[in-house]
């Protein structure tokens, strides 16, 4: 890959984590703030299951929240990479700065891209599980339940 299409590629994928670190936090956080209002005015907090699912909710939350931080923290280690000419540098001074803050340890050769790439994908997959957990869990306690 040449040094342009390594830069694009990296910023690119910088930018979807992003939007797709925003995007579940921000829908976490509103339906968490409105789920108890919700399960309340159709009398669901009588129900047992439906307090389960507000718990379910509010577990499901933290997680989609706490994923959302490793997939901007991500995002902004990508944008570090693509900031240098080349992927062995990039993933140079991504592997250094995670040794220095004593995250990782510094690899004897920095890892290829594409491996960073999949193993970023992986936390992605998690956070959308925990998100379709979280909508699952407040559709269930506020509005699937019976008055």
């Amino acid at each position: 890959m040449s040094d342009d299409a390594y830069q694009r590629k990296t910023a690119a994928f910088a930018a979807i984590l992003a939007k797709q670190a925003a995007w579940p936090a921000a829908i976490v956080i509103a339906g968490d703030s409105i789920a108890p209002l919700v399960a309340s005015a159709r009398g669901a907090l009588h129900a047992p299951l439906a307090v389960l699912a507000l718990l379910v909710a509010a577990a499901s939350a933290i997680v989609v929240l706490g994923l959302s931080a490793l997939l901007a923290f991500d995002a902004l280690l990508f944008r570090l990479m693509a900031t240098h000419g080349d992927e062995m540098s990039g993933g140079a001074a991504v592997d250094d700065m995670l040794a220095r803050m004593r995250l990782k340890p510094a690899p004897a050769t920095p890892r290829p891209l594409d491996d960073r790439i999949a193993g970023t994908r992986r936390l992605l997959a998690r956070q959308r599980i925990a998100f379709a957990v979280f909508v699952v869990a407040f559709l269930t306690a506020g509005f699937w339940m019976p008055r």
